[in-house]
């Protein structure tokens, strides 16, 4: 399973890293790529909850306005 998240907030290489430590430790996420210049981040794992991963975006300080996800 894969999502793409649009996160509002990132504006450096320190938030990239934050962003990517917060999903890394939501349950069920295998990988977390974010992407500064795209303002995004694509999750891969298994089970993804959509709630969880967007709480642990909010909890680093940022805002996801929008997740697609794909099995």
């Amino acid at each position: 399973m894969k999502k793409l998240l649009t996160i509002e907030g990132m504006s450096c290489g320190h938030c990239v890293m934050h962003v990517k430590s917060a999903l890394e430790e939501v349950p069920g996420v295998a990988k977390a790529e974010v992407d500064l210049i795209k303002k995004s981040a694509m999750v891969e794992g298994e089970d993804l909850n959509d709630i969880a991963l967007k709480h642990a975006v909010t909890e680093a300080g940022y805002r996801v306005s929008a997740m697609f996800g794909r099995h």
